[in-house]
């Protein structure tokens, strides 16, 4: 079987252009402890908790003395809802209400943004495009364009308004 090779055609209208980047923003020193403390408190608040065990208080049932105290030869029990019991409630089991929520304040939040846009922009992962155009909405073909803006891994694009070719 014979391979036949198809060309890619005109991808994306790039117009690429150079300007000047506020230094307020792109020149300020990196800090990886305050970037770090961003990062963990983002993960911290996407964390879903789900592991829950029912107490003796939850499970369903044994509102009535199994059977009564004396008499029967049996151990005594007040409920069938004890852990002791078979369906019976959970000692120290993990609960739902949980809270891993953590809150930062805004400043410090924009000030390890700038951080790590001055830090892509030194490193010359920061590519400003004044105009995209897509002609068909082809992962492939937007894999291509990537590649020949020199970004081959992942990347983050900030489109200044809609544009469903382009997502």
């Amino acid at each position: 079987m014979k391979k036949t090779s198809t060309k890619i055609k005109e991808v994306v209208a790039v117009k690429s252009v150079k300007i000047d980047l506020p230094t307020e923003i792109f020149e300020i020193p990196m800090n990886t402890n305050l970037v770090h403390q961003v990062v963990t408190t983002q993960m911290a608040n996407r964390r879903q908790v789900i592991a829950h065990a029912k107490s003796r208080a939850e499970v369903s049932g044994g509102g009535i003395k199994p059977w009564k105290q004396k008499g029967t030869g049996r151990a005594r029990h007040g409920s069938i809802n004890s852990p002791i019991w078979i369906g019976g409630g959970v000692t120290h089991g993990p609960l739902k209400d949980r809270i891993w929520k953590k809150r930062l304040p805004k400043n410090i939040k924009n000030k390890a943004l700038f951080m790590i846009l001055s830090d892509k922009a030194k490193t010359g992962l920061f590519v400003i495009a004044e105009e995209l155009k897509v002609n068909e909405a082809k992962t492939k073909q937007g894999r291509e364009f990537l590649k020949s803006i020199g970004i081959a891994e992942s990347c983050l694009i900030a489109l200044p308004k809609m544009d469903k070719n382009m997502i």
